[in-house]
């Protein structure tokens, strides 16, 4: 398994919508801005772990993406395999050079204890962390329909408001 960026900003992003998943789909344009990540590398991301039944996307007016299933059955290695893919083949099997493969067997075994352990956190418990850290949540109302918009503040000018107010006014200075 490979830890790259792409893995990071995916564990980033899937944190983010973990922490509202209770507020509605989560627009990726909100998650971009939030974590400055790009909006195209978002989606791309996004596509994958639907892909992999890890979110699921909303259409439309307030749309957007949210858990496809409960937190706590989303590990971590979950989002990163997702977005990183699994290898065709085990890196000890392919290893025929002298030199490599008295080491194949050391890579083989961090790399199982690694996996073991990114699919030993959980979703919920990465949230429940931020969470606990103080993170703070926005609750916004979803964007659904025509908005209201709030009045406006009428004008109050001190110039007349008629041809005759103004006819009175330019007769008043002569």
């Amino acid at each position: 398994m490979r830890l790259s960026t792409k893995g990071r900003f995916a564990v980033t992003a899937m944190i983010d919508v973990g922490l509202r998943e209770n507020a509605g789909p989560v627009s990726l344009a909100d998650i971009a801005s939030r974590h400055q990540i790009s909006l195209s590398y978002l989606e791309q991301l996004f596509s994958k772990l639907r892909q992999h039944s890890l979110v699921e996307s909303t259409r439309g007016p307030g749309g957007g993406y949210s858990l496809a299933r409960g937190a706590e059955a989303i590990s971590v290695a979950d989002i990163i395999g997702a977005v990183e893919g699994n290898p065709a083949t085990d890196p000890a099997e392919s290893v025929t050079d002298g030199a490599a493969a008295m080491t194949a067997e050391l890579w083989a075994t961090l790399n199982a204890k690694m996996i073991a352990h990114l699919q030993s956190i959980t979703l919920r418990s990465l949230v429940a962390e931020q969470r606990a850290r103080g993170v703070k949540v926005e609750q916004r109302p979803a964007r659904k329909g025509v908005f209201k918009m709030n009045p406006a503040e009428p004008v109050r000018t001190s110039a007349p408001n008629s041809v005759f107010a103004l006819g009175s006014l330019a007769l008043a200075r002569r």
